[in-house]
């Protein structure tokens, strides 16, 4: 592949132990890292693809979930062009806190940047025995805060990976096009 045509960035914020580091890593190597260490701060990893026939430089800036990091978010978040809002399916906790990352992650963009699309991500949809969200619940709040898209994964099986980042950069080359 050439040169990218777009280059994205993106954000991926949530509680810790939530699955972003897991789901970026499986995303970038296909692989599933049980072993997955907390993130301190911030991780940015950069992947090329190609969408919808555009090439697509994307640059992942995984967030560290931890309380002692959340006041970096606003400065991470400056310039997103997109952002993945994870919980953990089996931890509901996780989702009863998305207004406040969903706000965190916002005050820091721009007035004319913060309706760009983000998408929320149910992880570790594998422990079906441990779930304790039910999809229904999870799209109203999708539909409350007014977020993207709503789309279960398990970063375990792989399940939906590869179409949570393909779906958000088809959302983020639409920006493009409309402006």
């Amino acid at each position: 592949m050439m040169g990218p045509e777009y280059t994205f960035k993106l954000c991926i914020y949530g509680d810790g132990g939530v699955g972003k580091t897991t789901l970026t890593n499986r995303y970038m190597t296909g692989l599933y890292d049980p072993n997955t260490m907390i993130t301190l701060g911030a991780n940015i990893f950069v992947k090329y693809i190609e969408v919808d026939e555009s090439k697509v430089s994307l640059q992942i800036w995984d967030f560290g979930g931890e309380d002692q990091y959340k006041h970096l978010l606003p400065s991470y978040s400056m310039g997103s062009n997109g952002a993945i809002f994870m919980f953990d399916t089996s931890r509901k906790t996780t989702l009863y806190h998305m207004p406040d990352w969903l706000n965190t992650f916002r005050c820091a963009l721009p007035s004319n940047q913060r309706e760009i699309p983000i998408i929320m991500v149910g992880g570790k949809v594998d422990l079906t025995e441990e779930s304790s969200v039910n999809y229904e619940e999870a799209k109203d709040y999708k539909d409350r805060y007014g977020i993207t898209e709503y789309i279960e994964c398990s970063s375990k099986t792989g399940k939906n990976v590869k179409l949570i980042f393909e779906t958000l950069s088809r959302y983020m080359l639409k920006n493009i096009d409309a402006k």
